[in-house]
């Protein structure tokens, strides 16, 4: 079968399409034939630093068929259309735990259901399980056009948020979010974050806030948050290092919550994806939830939807196709 494969260099990965062997099915693992597989910034990071050890078959998310059940599964039948978390996905075929998988809705197609799972899981875990977020609470998310930003946006304003503040330095992305729930946006490029979220809460501050972008926004963040505030960080797309005040931790009553899938254990890692699919499957369904699609790229290609990516110039997913 074809696979996405970084082979480690002593400059960084190389990234190419390989034929390898298909996997097959053991005891408690599904094999689901890919049809399409999202591409995430964290997968060129990934390829970037691999600078030793063994060749690795890159994708975190897919969509596809169930193609064949090892011994003990039960709950999923032979071409069903899942989709899934997992690892390795970017290939013709994918082995995943039965929990890691998700039905795709009626009538989504095989690209907008590989557009769903990461982001969706990750921002339903920052948001939800991590940021505690109850209706009527004020939300602030920064780096607000990139995929898990753009579903915590839409993840806050079903849970009934107010003001849903987003923060970007491209206000004409800015300008296309405001149909995913955005109450009130920040053009950082030209705006003061701190001034404008005060504004916006009668000088009170936010109760949470889903960062992306870390060091640069970092003191604006503490700054913007009210008594017993949330930050929540994801990413650090900007730098990965700040300075605090302690001071403002202290007096407000803050709560600093950092999160990644790196250092959970499977069983953890699972229990995300159940209760991403508990929470937002109905709400995917009807249509009220969804990640636009900027454009697609056939597995082939896997260079150029690389290329683009690294421009940044995209809103929503890129998706890699098998077909």
């Amino acid at each position: 079968m074809k696979a996405v494969r970084v082979i480690p260099t002593p400059s960084g990965g190389k990234v190419e399409i390989q034929d390898i062997p298909k996997p097959v099915a053991g005891p408690g693992q599904v094999l689901v034939r890919v049809r399409s597989a999202g591409l995430n910034r964290g997968e060129i990071n990934q390829a970037r630093d691999l600078r030793s050890g063994n060749t690795i078959t890159t994708g975190v998310e897919f969509a596809g068929e169930v193609a064949a059940l090892g011994e003990g599964v039960s709950g999923w039948r032979e071409g069903d259309r899942v989709m899934g978390h997992g690892r390795g996905c970017q290939a013709d075929y994918v082995l995943a735990d039965p929990r890691a998988l998700m039905a795709v809705p009626p009538g989504l197609s095989w690209v907008d259901a590989a557009a769903f799972p990461n982001v969706f899981i990750t921002a339903h875990d920052a948001v939800v399980t991590n940021g505690q977020l109850c209706a009527g609470e004020s939300v602030l998310i920064n780096g607000a056009s990139g995929g898990v930003a753009m579903a915590a946006i839409q993840i806050a304003s079903l849970l009934g948020a107010k003001p849903v503040i987003a923060q970007s330095r491209s206000a004409a992305k800015l300008d296309r979010l405001a149909q995913f729930g955005v109450d009130v946006s920040i053009d950082s490029s030209r705006q003061s974050q701190v001034d404008v979220v005060m504004a916006a809460t009668d000088k009170r501050g936010v109760d949470l806030i889903i960062d992306t972008v870390g060091g640069p926004v970092f003191e604006a963040n503490m700054q913007s948050l009210a008594i017993k505030g949330r930050l929540v960080n994801i990413a650090r797309l900007g730098s990965a290092t700040a300075q605090i005040d302690l001071g403002q931790l202290w007096l407000k009553r803050l709560k600093l919550i950092g999160v990644t899938f790196r250092t959970r254990t499977e069983e953890e890692r699972l229990e995300c994806i159940q209760a991403c699919a508990r929470d937002l499957l109905p709400h995917l369904g009807a249509g009220r939830i969804r990640l636009p699609i900027d454009r697609t790229f056939p597995m082939d290609a896997i260079g150029e939807a690389h290329a683009y990516m690294i421009l940044d110039q995209h809103i929503g997913k890129i998706v890699l196709t098998t077909d």
